[in-house]
């Protein structure tokens, strides 16, 4: 089942010369529902921009974007807004935690915005939820007080905690070391898929990339499809003989 659907895509902005600079052209992407597609390329390749377009904070120059078949650029602002509360999860390089407030207080930020009973279990959901990233005894511990992997793992249950049906990781594992980057990304493909959840991973690291079941490269806007070694070759300094 078809849940994310990008057809012919494009994205550019006027320049102030009056030019015009095309960052996405012409992109096909879709995301099935459990499916876990990894996005690979380097600065300046449009990757922002797409993310953007995924997470429903912007609207295509031209093409279609489906969520559930549902054309988004039919929707309401309102109704974007609440798509992407409650049908999106994002997950940022910097964490982007609540400075001064506690684990648990930083999870359960998305669900003051909820309703009915998840409302008023926020609390309960939100404890839940760090236990089952490992972090059961660091609710109460704040940001300031974790450690990198630690704050990456509180910005995984906060992105988690409304149940999403799709997770956008933008360089999940850019500030965090080698080991911790690695243990980061086997939670987030654990978890996501024990929630039945699609996973875009977006990043520049070829071998974080490569963790995922199909595999795209962006290059100067254009999106194709690539093989897990092609990937990994992509990681590979040159070799001048």
């Amino acid at each position: 089942m078809s849940l994310l659907r990008l057809e012919g895509v494009t994205r550019s902005v006027q320049l102030p010369d009056e030019g015009i600079l095309e960052i996405l052209k012409g992109v096909d992407l879709e995301v099935a529902v459990g499916d876990h597609v990894s996005i690979v390329g380097r600065s300046g390749s449009g990757k922002s921009t797409l993310l953007n377009l995924l997470g429903l904070l912007d609207n295509p120059t031209a093409g279609s974007i489906y969520l559930d078949d549902r054309l988004t650029s039919d929707l309401s602002s309102n109704a974007r807004d609440r798509a992407r509360g409650s049908e999106i999860g994002f997950i940022f390089q910097q964490f982007n935690l609540l400075s001064g407030r506690t684990a648990l207080e930083n999870v359960m930020t998305p669900l003051l915005y909820a309703s009915g009973r998840r409302f008023w279990r926020r609390k309960q959901l939100a404890t839940e939820m760090l236990e089952k990233v490992g972090l059961g005894s660091r609710i109460m511990s704040i940001p300031e007080k974790l450690s990198g992997g630690e704050q990456q793992r509180v910005a995984i249950a906060r992105a988690l905690v409304r149940g999403p049906r799709l997770i956008l990781a933008d360089e999940p594992t850019g500030a965090l070391d080698i080991e911790t980057g690695a243990s980061v990304m086997a939670l987030l493909d654990d978890v996501a898929e024990s929630s039945g959840a699609a996973l875009i991973t977006i990043t520049h690291d070829a071998n974080v990339a490569a963790l995922a079941r199909r595999h795209y490269r962006l290059d100067r806007g254009v999106l194709a499809s690539v093989d897990v070694s092609r990937v990994l070759a992509l990681s590979m300094p040159e070799v001048t003989l």
